[in-house]
């Protein structure tokens, strides 16, 4: 069954690269086999459907042309689907081949791998590929949220969502340009323009709740540089960090906590005293700790805390 499907894909895309002019579906039907093998018009349908998307998966741009009879034809055009010759140094393929190695789930892995493949046919050496090391780079991605902003991202796409801050029990909606999603201690969080807020806006996708829904319609805010976006999840996310803070911590818990601390100190009394860096978004990881966790300066921090514990509490 695989090398017939094969045979058949090869066969529809030499007829669309080979003709001049948008052949109908009625044309293609009656110059390959398999199509005139099917036993209806449905089946022809539905088959010619699947591999002219399999076709696009595999990159070749499929042209769709409506004549002035109204029909539809296809063709594929051969300058369209010529690439320019393809030159990378050791040190980019390395890269390459590192970042398809880091997607190992959902529909990433298949893209990468299938990137490689494409890569390779091009005349790229397999060796070049080759990270040897004793580490295997992974990035989790659990989030059901992350695909659809992904791919929201790539094309510029407005998204709406329900997103539940960390000082609220209850979702609400949010109206989102996205700009980037980046990952930052094991979490992903996506940067981009809050519309109904007018201002920048950073998400933790674990607080998505709900659909990602795509929007029509172009961007209303300027994108910024990636650096600069990248500075911004990082600030967001408590990052940057401009002062240290000191907390209480009971013994066995917040191991998050204890692998970011600057000092540890053993109070003795089931509690242990830590020294952490103190910047934005510090108050809001903080109370994901609950009662494991007591801040005991800066005052600002501590009130911080406990502002966002009430809200939850009121909730």
């Amino acid at each position: 069954m695989a090398i017939a499907k094969a045979e058949r894909l090869m066969n529809l895309a030499l007829c669309l690269l080979g003709t001049r002019r948008p052949l109908s579906k009625r044309e293609l039907r009656g110059s390959i086999e398999a199509y005139l093998e099917a036993g209806s018009d449905d089946s022809f349908n539905r088959m010619f459907e699947r591999d002219k998307d399999d076709l696009r998966e595999l990159g070749l741009v499929i042209e769709t042309v409506e004549n002035l009879d109204g029909d539809t034809g296809y063709l594929a055009r051969r300058d369209s689907n010529r690439l320019p010759p393809i030159t990378l140094d050791a040190e980019e393929a390395a890269a390459l081949g590192l970042a398809a190695k880091v997607w190992q789930q959902a529909r990433l892995a298949g893209a990468a791998s299938g990137a490689l493949q494409k890569l390779r046919a091009a005349g790229m050496p397999e060796d070049a590929y080759e990270v040897h090391s004793a580490l295997e780079p992974r990035i989790p991605v659990h989030e059901a949220a992350f695909e659809p902003l992904m791919l929201a991202c790539r094309d510029r796409r407005p998204v709406t969502f329900d997103y539940r801050k960390a000082n609220s029990a209850r979702a609400e909606q949010r109206q989102v340009e996205p700009w980037t999603l980046e990952c930052w201690r094991g979490h992903w969080y996506l940067a981009g323009w809050d519309r109904e807020r007018g201002a920048e806006r950073v998400f933790r996708l674990s607080r998505i709740t709900g659909k990602v829904r795509s929007r029509a319609g172009a961007f209303s805010a300027e994108v910024p540089d990636v650096v600069t976006v990248r500075e911004t999840v990082e600030s967001w996310a408590g990052e940057t960090a401009t002062r240290t803070a000191r907390i209480r911590l009971r013994a066995g818990a917040g191991y998050p906590l204890r692998s970011r601390a600057n000092a540890v100190r053993d109070r003795g009394d089931g509690w242990d005293e830590l020294e952490i860096p103190y910047g934005h978004g510090l108050d809001a990881w903080l109370v994901e700790f609950g009662p494991d966790v007591v801040v005991e300066e800066p005052a600002d921090l501590r009130a911080d805390v406990v502002d966002r514990l009430r809200a939850v509490a009121k909730d």
